[in-house]
């Protein structure tokens, strides 16, 4: 899990251009919007298109899968149990 949590705070690093970050830098249990890591509406957008793009994982945008876009940790534990 740790390895796979690590892989996307690195395409988090990538797909939103948060070129001052590293991966030490985030951490896995912050919330992704708002206070902690402070993404917004556009950036879950991209969010959903890595997770589709990097995992063939189709999410929904909807509320239902919100709780997914929690954290990092919360999005590592979602992909390992849905991607192809």
């Amino acid at each position: 899990m740790e390895a796979l949590i690590e892989e996307i705070k690195q395409h988090l690093i990538d797909a939103l251009n948060l070129e001052d970050m590293t991966t030490a830098d985030i951490d896995a249990d912050a919330p992704l919007f708002g206070d902690g890591l402070g993404l917004d509406s556009i950036d879950a957008l991209e969010i959903i298109l890595l997770v589709e793009r990097n995992y063939g994982i189709k999410i929904d945008n909807t509320a239902a899968t919100r709780p997914v876009f929690k954290s990092v940790r919360s999005l590592a534990e979602y992909v390992a149990k849905n991607r192809k």
